[in-house]
């Protein structure tokens, strides 16, 4: 697979964000060095630090779309994660300094100018990063395969566990991208035309802290992703549900599932009816095999086959 290949494989949300976040981190590092407000100073700190991390994502899922070598058997699937704890680092620095101003600014307010050239640049932000985190929502209703038309931004909390690294990460900085934009248009009003110059500092800690809860979520995720965690209920169902199709399988003894990236690796032993052949029994084996890899989010399968041992193993597994 050549290289523009994969970057055509690569996470669309996170390549449109980082350059989007580019823009937007230069116009308010602008403004916020024109007007002297705290408020754009912390917004441009989140930009700049969105832009950093969805350039790291976008190349990380770039790199997660090689195919499996000789010494690397099982695939890149985890390189995302490698990355984007890269960013949750970025983010957390950048948070830092947003807190750290904020404080400062508390400590010794200033009267920022300009007014309306932050309220413009603040509009453009929002519909910019609004624009993106619309993308990131519809992206995770694909990948985590939530049929129906309900509420976009409900759908994509529910599905926000099933969708890619890449995915995730886009949703929750643009999520607090928006609405950093609004809080601080809020705080430019309030410092500039209430003579509230304290709500200026207070806006960008709150930002910071905003973005610290993203550090946090994403760097979780992305810590048993690299551990690797067992996959949601709901698939364990649907690959019991495609084994369980076939006549011959009675029950499934034992299945484990693993989640890696957006793709999950299936090792699975199915119980068969008495009397069958062996030659028989191995036919069921690749056709089962086969079925399974079919499906576009499993790797890899390793299916093996028993007898019928007249007990019940997989319903006595499943949640009440």
């Amino acid at each position: 697979m050549s290289f523009i290949q994969l970057v055509k494989k690569g996470n669309t949300s996170s390549g449109v964000a980082a350059i989007g976040n580019a823009f937007l981190a230069i116009i308010k590092a602008i403004a916020a060095a024109i007007s002297g407000s705290g408020t754009m100073f912390a917004s441009s700190m989140h930009s700049f630090a969105d832009a950093v991390n969805q350039g790291f994502v976008f190349f990380g899922s770039v790199l997660s779309e090689m195919k499996p070598s000789k010494r690397f058997p099982i695939g890149f699937g985890r390189v995302i994660n490698i990355f984007c704890m890269v960013a949750v680092i970025v983010v957390t620095v950048m948070a830092y300094e947003t807190i750290k101003e904020g404080w400062h600014l508390i400590q010794h307010p200033a009267e920022a100018s300009n007014f309306w050239l932050n309220i413009g640049i603040l509009v453009a932000a929002f519909v910019v990063d609004g624009f993106i985190l619309v993308k990131a929502m519809k992206e995770i209703k694909e990948e985590a395969k939530l049929e129906g038309s309900g509420n976009l931004i409900a759908t994509a909390f529910k599905g926000a566990s099933k969708a890619s690294p890449a995915t995730r990460l886009v949703f929750y900085e643009d999520l607090v991208a928006t609405s950093s934009a609004v809080l601080a248009i809020i705080g430019i009003v309030l410092s500039q035309y209430f003579d509230i110059l304290q709500a200026d500092g207070v806006i960008s800690i709150f930002i910071g802290i905003l973005m610290l809860y993203v550090a946090f979520r994403v760097g979780y995720d992305n810590m048993i992703g690299l551990i690797g965690v067992t996959a949601p209920a709901d698939v364990e169902n649907k690959i019991a549900a495609v084994l369980l199709e076939e006549e011959a399988v009675v029950d499934i003894y034992m299945m484990r599932v693993i989640q890696e990236g957006r793709t999950y690796h299936v090792e699975v032993t199915v119980e068969l009816k008495k009397g069958l052949t062996l030659a028989d029994a191995d036919d069921i084996k690749f056709q089962l095999t086969d079925k399974l890899l079919r499906e576009s989010e499993i790797a890899d399968v390793v299916l093996g086959i028993i007898e019928d041992d007249a007990k019940r193993s997989w319903q006595d597994r499943q949640p009440e």
